[in-house]
């Protein structure tokens, strides 16, 4: 801020009446004449307005030189340390600004001047921040600030930075002098972070980011040191600049644990370095390792491995994220500069742990380390070498000397000197991130003052090609598009959702025929940015009149009751569409015509595979264009998946951009992948085979990851009776089922059983009646032949095939709210919602029958079941009679109660029982609702503040997941799990479900999701199912599941154990359980008359025939 006001337009014609309009250069009497009145003006303006008239006069007679020459530095210098008048001190800082604010802009090599030679003279400035007078203080934050404004991005790394980090070093300073350094330092990352700013802006800010970052290894210990000085106002600036320096990492893995890891370093000690390290241990890391992620990692990790005091769990954990890490560490240059730290701490673990295991994993990182710093000093294969300030300043030298050299007067080869470094330091950052075209304007500015007249700017066009040429031999030409190829996008635009930032003045370029992946992690954009394209909404994109885009998904609102022809017939886009074209095309993709042929079906009554082919018949009747395709393979059998794949690849006019988690697809079908890369779009050319050749860290895509999302399942409890993991939890017994309607039965004749070890899939073509099982095992619907048992308090988590129909009744709740409401009174209220819990009117009669009990008090109708316990081998219930008082409840048996016919009574009470006990360990309180979430993947804040109705379909689908998993199941079953979810969610479930102690049994077209994780298969065919078990399960799509790894291990038993029920190991019958005998300690006096019981048993049997075996000791009087 400027301490008084100046008119800008007033000021050209101050100077404009200035006498000193000629080449000449001044006299030293001219200029002291100039300084005197600066320094004793009585007011802040007249010393602006004289200032102002000095820096016009040195530009217009001598430029930057005069600055030393006539002594106005040494002038600023001398007065800005005048400890006993205040106006001297505040003139020196508005002449300081001054200069910053005409010279820079003017004459670039004035920069090295003020910040370089003699030791700059930006310190003064600073110090003056500790004046005691405000208008001091404010002057200096003037001239700071005209520094800064004035300064590019590259200037603002190779010049002011380093400036400022010395000042920082040195304790002698005043402490309101480091504040100022540390708000300058905050203020360079916050000018980094993205924007929507003009394209050129946000290039400018990329630069400013990328080169920051590489600094952070320098930046990072100094203002540590201040986050630990003891006066609280630099250590709480210094809080604000690191937490503004950690925005300039670019790494989603280390992104969540930012805030654990500022506060480790603001409190050092050994609880939140545990905490810290505990995190990053739980982190996968899968993104490439840079230099800003090792600048802020390894100091703690150092510090973890070197404190004698560091326990050995808290070791073993530092050693592996030190080897997570350094796997992905690509540059030996970056790898040499960090790994030496660690290495020693490493190497003393490894010498001195005292459990075997640590001393192995600190081995295991000791080769790792190694490896990554290749101290042969040979580059990994395909690494790129970077260029060095040392190959610019070779090249700037010889392109100078070819055009004559410097210009030869008086100071400036010492200039030169700082200038030639100056300049081959920010050329150096703008080829290292091939930012090519910003060369000249780094070089030509700087070199036009001291070189011969008119050379400036071909020694820097020179210095531009040679690293043109450089960056196309290292990275090849720029790809052309092959003859023939027609271009029909390419726009430059950005994307925001809400108030967040998805995509920054990135392009798009779609060629005729191609088909493209888009690629890119959780919460990306991908899905945004498809819906903006359909909406007509993205920035440059053409308009539907000049391309047909059509945007392909699974719609699961349309109207059922309609038959499939007249459903596309009503499409008000295709208004003018023939029904007999409409016909032809639906026949085309498999709708047979006819009175009786598949295009009379109705449009409710078709499976997910064939409601994508509806959809692409849609697609083909507008004649699209562009075919936009979200999760396309999601509800399709492998038939179907393979369909698709043919019809994209043999409509060769039609460009396709696709999102999918299904890597087989996107390998077989893709032509090129655009990738989510910092904010941008980045195009690789080929399948996602070969773009993860070209970008290892993109290996996720191939493997179940839970890079960035990890779900976090429940144990289920005991069951009562239950003590073996293989035995039978749920049966079905030779059940048959019919929709209303239909002629041919769905399921027929099917036996099947689960347990709690139980990893089974169901596979089979879309609308073999895979659902339709599920839905007879979980309640949903009651086969009319044959019965299904269930343990009395088995709780089962069920989610839908179409899982968002779970929360369509709840848009406008928060998830948090939603939860509340479905477990509300203690009881899941969807399970009370099931067919088999609705009263039939052959229920309700059942209700008024008159029991009789034959206990002499009469026929009584059964009003409700009041309590359950414990009897013999099964159960009892309270039973409270119509028109009775509870002191005339009566206690009746299970068998006695299902015998009667009273089944929906006992199992909704059961179910009642079962989810109390499921619930007894947890509150339903906002705060404990909100921390199951952040299990299950989604984040806190949005559980707890946004509406279900604005979240996307994956985060819907783990609102699901939460509800379904809030009351601690035994089973959970999963109809299409892999349907909406993004490619880490999916990974986050895999690895959830793989180390789950309970029951999964799922229906999934994904091989690799299935193949992964479930041994044993029901293959569903005809209406039969067909029994597949002891399958190998593939470990190795786990990142984590690699031999030696200790997830390997210790899931395997849980994954990989069969159902001893579906192989004809336990006996067939009824499903009974114990009922759990709960054992009490005897008091003295029921032990002696236990005694008692015994003997007289003992006396009664040797007073019996012979051979009468020996009555068994037990307490059962029953």
């Amino acid at each position: 801020m400027m301490p008084h006001p100046v008119s800008p337009q007033a000021l050209p014609i101050m100077l404009a009446k200035s006498p000193y309009s000629s080449s000449v250069p001044p006299s030293h009497e001219e200029v002291s004449g100039l300084l005197t009145t600066i320094f004793t003006a009585q007011t802040s303006q007249a010393s602006l307005d004289a200032a102002y008239a000095l820096t016009h006069l040195l530009l217009n007679r001598v430029g930057f030189r005069g600055l030393r020459s006539y002594g106005v530095l040494d002038a600023v210098r001398k007065a800005a340390a005048d400890k006993k008048d205040g106006t001297r001190r505040e003139s020196a800082m508005i002449l300081l600004g001054a200069l910053y604010e005409k010279f820079i802009p003017a004459e670039s090599v004035s920069e090295i001047v003020f910040l370089v030679q003699d030791g700059g003279i930006v310190a003064p400035a600073l110090d003056a921040m500790a004046d005691k007078g405000a208008v001091v203080r404010e002057s200096a934050q003037y001239a700071l600030d005209a520094l800064f404004n004035n300064l590019s991005p590259e200037s603002l790394v190779v010049g002011l930075m380093p400036v400022l980090a010395q000042y920082l070093g040195k304790r002698s300073g005043k402490w309101q002098g480091a504040v100022g350094a540390y708000e300058l330092l905050g203020r360079m990352a916050d000018k980094a972070k993205m924007g929507m700013g003009s394209k050129e802006d946000e290039r400018a800010k990329d630069l400013l980011r990328e080169s920051m970052g590489r600094e952070l290894k320098r930046l990072i210990p100094v203002v540590e040191a201040g986050m630990h000085d003891l006066k609280a106002e630099v250590a709480k600036q210094a809080v604000k600049t690191m937490t503004s320096l950690t925005t300039l990492l670019s790494n989603d893995d280390v992104a969540p644990r930012i805030p654990l890891l500022i506060t480790t370093m603001e409190k050092p000690s050994t609880e939140t370095l545990q905490k810290a390290i505990h995190a990053l241990s739980q982190t996968t890391f899968v993104a490439i390792v840079t230099s800003p992620v090792l600048a802020l990692l390894t100091p703690l990790l150092e510090r973890s491995l070197n404190t004698p005091t560091t326990s050995q769990e808290v070791l073993r954990q530092t050693v592996v994220v030190v080897e997570n890490l350094t796997k992905l560490v690509h540059d030996p240059i970056e790898a040499r500069t960090f790994l030496p730290k660690l290495k020693p701490g490493v190497q003393g673990v490894k010498d001195r742990a005292s459990l075997p295991e640590v001393r192995e994993l600190a081995t295991r990182a000791l080769n790792v380390i190694k490896k990554a710093m290749r101290d042969d000093g040979n580059m990994i294969e395909g690494q790129i070498a970077s260029v060095t300030a040392d190959d610019v300043v070779n090249v700037l030298e010889k392109e100078v000397k070819l055009r004559g050299g410097i210009a030869g007067q008086s100071g400036d080869a010492e200039l030169w000197l700082l200038t030639k470094h100056y300049i081959s330091d920010m050329v150096k950052e703008d080829v290292n991130l091939r930012e090519i075209t910003r060369i000249v304007a780094c070089s030509a500015p700087y070199l036009q003052h001291l070189l011969r007249e008119n050379v400036s700017d071909a020694v820097a066009q020179a210095l531009e090609k040679h690293f043109v040429d450089e960056d196309h031999r290292k990275f090849g030409q720029p790809i052309k598009p092959a003859s023939g190829e027609i271009e029909i996008v390419n726009t430059d635009f950005s994307l925001a959702y809400g108030g967040m930032l998805l995509l920054s003045h990135t392009n798009i370029t779609l060629h005729k025929g191609h088909r493209y992946g888009l690629c890119g992690r959780n919460g990306a954009g991908k899905s945004t940015l498809m819906r903006s394209i359909a909406e007509g909404k993205l920035e440059g994109f053409p308009s539907k009149d000049e391309l047909k885009t059509c945007f392909v998904e699974h719609n699961q609102g349309e109207d059922a009751d309609l038959s499939i022809l007249e459903f596309i017939a009503k499409d008000p886009e295709l208004a003018a569409t023939g029904r007999g074209r409409i016909s032809e095309v639906l026949s085309e993709v498999g709708f047979t015509a006819g009175p009786n042929g598949k295009q009379q079906d109705k449009v409710g009554s078709l499976s997910g595979g064939w409601k994508m082919k509806l959809a692409l018949a849609r697609a083909m009747l507008m004649g699209a264009d562009v075919l936009l395709l979200d999760e396309p393979t999601n509800h399709l059998d492998v038939g179907n998946v393979k369909w698709l794949e043919e019809y994209l690849k043999s409509h060769t006019e039609i460009t396709s951009l696709i999102v999918s988690h299904d890597s087989a697809f996107l390998d077989n079908v893709c032509t090129d992948i655009y990738h989510y890369e910092s904010k941008k779009l980045v195009c690789y050319p080929g399948n996602l085979a070969a773009f993860v050749r070209v970008k290892p860290e993109a290996k996720s895509y191939y493997t179940l990851s839970a890079s960035q999302v990890q779900f976090k399942f429940p144990n289920p409890g005991i069951l009562t009776g239950v003590k073996s993991a293989t035995r039978a939890i749920i049966r079905m017994t030779n059940c048959s089922y019919t929709y209303p309607g239909a002629t041919k039965p769905s399921l027929q004749d099917v036996s099947c059983a689960l347990t709690l070890s139980s990893r089974t899939a169901i596979i089979g073509a879309n609308g073999a009646g895979k659902s339709t099982l599920i839905k007879l095992l979980t309640g949903e619907t009651v086969p009319q032949m044959g019965r299904v048992e269930k343990h009395p308090n088995l709780r089962i988590g069920y989610i839908k095939q179409h899982a968002l129909e779970h929360v369509e009744m709840h848009m406008e709740k928060t998830p948090n709210q939603y939860l509340q409401w479905r477990y509300a009174n203690g009881d899941d209220r969807e399970v009370l919602m099931k067919q088999t819990r609705i009263l039939t009117p052959e229920d309700k009669a059942q209700m008024e029958k008159m029991v009789d009990l034959g206990d002499g008090k009469g026929p009584r109708r059964i009003e409700n079941l009041m309590g359950r316990q414990k009897w013999k081998k099964s159960f009892q219930y309270e039973v409270k009679w119509v028109g009775l008082l509870p002191k005339h409840n009566t206690q009746i048996s299970r068998e006695t109660l299902l015998d009667l016919g009273f089944n929906k009574l006992v199992q909704e009470f059961d179910d009642h029982e079962a989810s109390r006990e499921g619930l007894g360990f947890r509150a339903l309180e906002p705060k404990v609702i909100s921390r199951h979430f952040e299990d299950i993947g989604l984040d806190p804040e949005i559980a707890n503040h946004n509406e279900i109705s604005g979240l996307s379909g994956g985060q819907k689908v783990k609102v699901v997941l939460a509800g379904a998993m809030w009351n601690n199941p035994h089973l959970l079953v999963l109809d299409e799990p892999t349907n909406y979810l993004d490619r880490d969610s999916l990974g986050g479930l895999a690895v959830a479900i793989r180390d789950y102690k309970g029951g999964v049994v799922m229906i999934s077209h994904n091989e690799e999701f299935v193949g992964a994780l479930c041994p044993e298969q029901w293959h569903v065919a005809d209406g039969r199912v067909t029994h597949k078990g002891h399958l190998a399960v593939s470990m190795d799509r786990f990142e984590d599941s690699r031999p030696g790894s200790s997830a390997a291990s210790s899931s395997a038993v849980s994954s990989a154990t069969a159902s001893a029920v579906n192989s004809g190991d336990e006996k067939e019958g009824e499903l009974k359980f114990k009922a759990r005998k709960k054992k009490t300690k005897l008091t003295r006096a029921q032990m002696k008359e236990r005694e008692v019981r015994r003997r007289l048993r003992h006396i009664e049997w040797l007073n019996s025939p012979k051979g009468t075996p020996h009555p068994p000791d037990t307490d059962d009087e029953a």
